[in-house]
């Protein structure tokens, strides 16, 4: 049996940048930051006020009335995302019904917002106090069971918690029930929320900025957060064709791994880092020499730039491809960084814009990498690789292309190399 290529037909975004497809294209072209101060809680005793945090959203807008009594904020910007990505791709409520249908997608801490509240009602006021209402949004297994509800998905759900990497994982698991004949459509991707807990939390360990996220620049000081949904529609080819769908994007192989090293820095040497890259490029069909951009998982922080840029020189050697980071616009979004951008990266291959990474203003002789700095370049863009890098050594990368580019899936089975241990996917 042939195997389909997997194509992206829709994408639907809740971001720091803007709501929809269309605001979010505009703020990465224009290299716009979406950080603010936080006011969804009171972090003036944090020493750290500011957060891509996505003040446009409101629930009503996008969710029914019972809807939005059954989730919590996580939930309900996955669900506007998904919605936006399901109108981009042109479906029907009559194309997504069914067992071919399924929604897999990531987070890292889901509602846990709505955990805390009911801590502190139990803690405040006692066991008897906490709303029965509360007790089943508050679950991350839940993101995917609300989507697939809303829209009539019978076939498989999943939630993916794989940390910051979790975007990345959810759509090669996607992309994987595609080919292997398990579903034509998955609506996939991530949504995470800032949480007072998790903002705390990076605090206390140091980790993050007093005012700008500068990935790879010599005086960067750390991350910022964020928050947000980035959601795609992925087809098969032949129920794509179908229905005469437009694909915007063929979703390649992926590779992943595990540094097995450290809780919160990566392999100094990189080396599950390299391994994850090269296997999804191996599994791609391609070679290094076919990328023409990196979307980097650029956290700002100094072990993770430093050990990035190693990844760049080992499977790229001498060439500069370009290179640059979404997070200092948007924050680090956790399990939806990937995710939200997976759609830049779709960006990039429908517009030949390589978003910027703004307060990029010194180079680093340790991150010597060709960074697209604070205003966007074009280029060629026919075949885009997105990284992400979690804590616990989680690696995840995954490659997209413009329809055509690409072997055909067989092809790429027939000429790649057996997966090591590290990289397998």
């Amino acid at each position: 049996m042939q195997l389909p290529r997997v194509f992206v037909t829709g994408v639907g975004v809740v971001s720091s940048l803007g709501l929809g497809k269309d605001a979010f294209f505009r703020g990465l072209e224009a290299g716009k930051s979406g950080i603010s101060p936080v006011s969804s809680f009171d972090a003036s005793q944090l020493g750290r006020q500011l957060a891509g945090e996505v003040k446009e959203f409101d629930p009503r807008d996008h969710l029914t009335a019972a809807e939005q009594r059954r989730m919590g904020r996580c939930s309900a910007m996955a669900l506007a995302a998904a919605r936006m990505a399901i109108a981009d791709a042109g479906l029907g409520a009559e194309q997504l019904a069914g067992p071919r249908t399924a929604v897999v997608l990531g987070t890292t801490m889901g509602e846990a917002q709505l955990l805390a509240d009911m801590e502190k009602e139990w803690i405040v006021k006692g066991p008897q106090a906490v709303r029965r209402s509360m007790i089943p949004k508050y679950g991350s297994t839940l993101l995917p069971i609300h989507v697939a509800r809303a829209i009539g998905a019978q076939g498989m759900v999943l939630t993916l918690p794989a940390a910051c990497a979790a975007g990345n994982y959810a759509i090669g698991f996607a992309a994987d029930m595609i080919r292997t004949g398990r579903a034509d459509v998955v609506v996939t991707g991530a949504a995470e929320l800032i949480q007072e807990l998790q903002f705390s939390g990076f605090v206390r360990l140091a980790a993050m900025a007093p005012e700008k996220c500068q990935p790879f620049d010599r005086n960067r000081q750390g991350l910022l957060l964020g928050e947000g949904a980035g959601l795609l529609v992925l087809e098969s080819e032949a129920h794509a064709a179908r229905r005469g769908a437009r694909p915007q994007a063929e979703v390649g192989g992926y590779g992943l791994s595990c540094d097995a090293y450290h809780i919160t820095r990566p392999h100094p040497d990189a080396a599950g880092s390299i391994a994850a890259m090269r296997a999804a490029i191996t599994r791609s069909g391609i070679r290094p020499d076919d990328v023409d951009f990196v979307n980097a998982h650029g956290t700002g922080t100094k072990h993770n730039d430093a050990a990035e840029t190693k990844v760049v020189h080992d499977v790229f050697g001498d060439r500069r491809v370009p290179i640059s980071s979404m997070k200092s616009m948007l924050g680090h979004c956790m399990g939806a960084a990937s995710a939200l951008e997976a759609v830049g990266c779709v960006f990039t291959l429908e517009t030949g814009v390589y978003p910027p990474t703004i307060g990029y203003e010194t180079p680093d002789p340790e991150c010597d990498v060709d960074v697209v700095a604070n205003l966007a370049r074009r280029g060629k863009a026919d075949v885009v690789i997105n990284n992400s890098l979690a804590f616990g050594g989680y690696n995840a990368v995954s490659i997209f292309a413009r329809p055509g580019v690409l072997p055909a899936p067989d092809d790429r089975l027939a000429t790649a190399a057996p997966a090591t241990p590290a990289a397998a996917s």
